[in-house]
């Protein structure tokens, strides 16, 4: 099963390089290390409307239309553990 940042969506397996860290240092398998790094996220006031639009550049450097991009997220984004509610 794939696993994914719980916080911006990115594809974490078998990229152990990507994974965050906790308070301890270990890794984290919830969350990337642009999000989420010793136990804390690092943009902590961050909305989920804010974490569309820090995702929305580089979905289109890979290839996808801004509409696209921005339907994908709010779809998604929501379902995870940082932005369920």
């Amino acid at each position: 099963m794939e696993k994914f940042c719980q916080s911006c969506g990115m594809p974490l397996s078998g990229q152990e390089e990507l994974l965050g860290t906790t308070a301890s240092g270990s890794k984290t398998e919830e969350y990337c290390i642009y999000c989420y790094e010793n136990g804390q996220f690092k943009q902590p006031d961050l909305t989920l409307e804010g974490m569309i639009e820090v995702c929305l550049p580089h979905m289109k450097e890979n290839g996808m239309t801004e509409a696209a991009a921005r339907r994908l997220l709010r779809e998604h984004l929501p379902n995870l553990k940082r932005w369920h509610k």
